[in-house]
């Protein structure tokens, strides 16, 4: 380190890094900075010259960054926040007498499972603050994180970008939700069964089809939809009395509220693929210890949640 040549490095630069990553915009990017336009426009020159990439390039009017610029990111990203929480700020973080807010964004599925689970064990640890559950998915969420400074993200997100990190909950599996007083099935369900009757269908989109149905296609079978619904609990009640059958979670189906004690929970005569449960936090807060504790307390409940009885 003795031997680096430290005379062009500048962290008005990587803090300038930051806000065009997180813009898109030279003009936002300076905005946000607190400088004028051309000397933004300036330490992008300086920036491009130091990791002799473009980092950012345009298309069409907006700046995309680049792989570079991407990788960077995360790294400059926790080399902020380390210098912020290690070097600026010295008090530490008291999760007792913490009075701040807790910005937690969940599927709609997370949030139904695991919400007043999480909001208990904040609470416990944490009595005067406050928590905001926001809705999010698979397409929305990287917006969330930003518009809404999330601290974490529960739900099945698939890949994400480097620039967050990312912990596995757990893996469901999935089950056929029917209302065994009004649904007169023989068990084990046969395929033929399965296409006979009418599906309710969780689609968060409003589509009418899923990858089941292609799957039914490639079988030479087809099935009717009668309905289709965004919220996996008013599906089950959509269930309870009707001659409907869902393909929902196996968790969903094994919290169905006592009122519901006639729907049961079979195995598809379909191969339907499971599906991770991920927490996802920006990287630059993987050492933050508000971040920590919060993964934590999120990883103790989920825990508790997925093997209760």
């Amino acid at each position: 380190m003795a031997d680096f040549n430290w005379k062009g490095i500048d962290l008005n630069l990587l803090i300038a890094l930051q806000a065009l990553y997180k813009t898109n915009s030279v003009s936002k990017a300076a905005e946000r900075c607190y400088v004028s336009q051309s000397a933004m426009s300036h330490s992008l020159q300086r920036l491009r010259k130091l990791f002799d990439d473009p980092l950012f390039e345009r298309v069409g009017s907006k700046m995309e960054a680049t792989d570079r610029a991407i990788e960077l990111s995360s790294t400059v990203d926790a080399l902020l926040n380390t210098i912020q929480s290690e070097v600026l700020l010295s008090k530490r973080f008291e999760v007792d007498s913490y009075k701040g807010s807790w910005k937690i964004g969940l599927t709609d599925y997370a949030e139904q499972m695991f919400g007043p689970m999480i909001f208990d064990f904040i609470k416990q640890a944490s009595p005067n603050s406050q928590v905001a559950f926001l809705n999010v998915n698979r397409t929305n969420y990287q917006q969330v994180f930003e518009e809404a400074k999330l601290d974490i993200a529960i739900g099945s997100f698939g890949e994400v970008p480097k620039l967050y990190g990312i912990e596995h909950l757990y893996t469901e599996q999935h089950v056929c939700l029917l209302d065994a007083s009004v649904l007169d099935v023989e068990l084990p369900m046969s395929l033929q069964s399965f296409v006979s009757v009418e599906h309710a269908l969780v689609s968060p989109n409003g589509a009418l089809k899923t990858a089941v149905d292609i799957k039914l296609s490639e079988l030479g079978y087809s099935r009717k939809v009668a309905i289709a619904s965004s919220n996996f609990l008013t599906v089950k009640r959509l269930i309870s009395g009707r001659k409907l059958l869902c393909i929902v979670p196996k968790l969903v189906a094994r919290n169905a509220p006592n009122v519901d004690s006639s729907l049961i929970a079979v195995t598809p005569p379909i191969d339907v693929p499971d599906f991770d449960i991920q927490l996802v936090y920006r990287k630059g807060k993987q050492l933050d210890d508000k971040n920590t504790h919060l993964r934590k307390v999120i990883s103790q409940a989920v825990e508790i949640v997925i093997t209760a009885e």
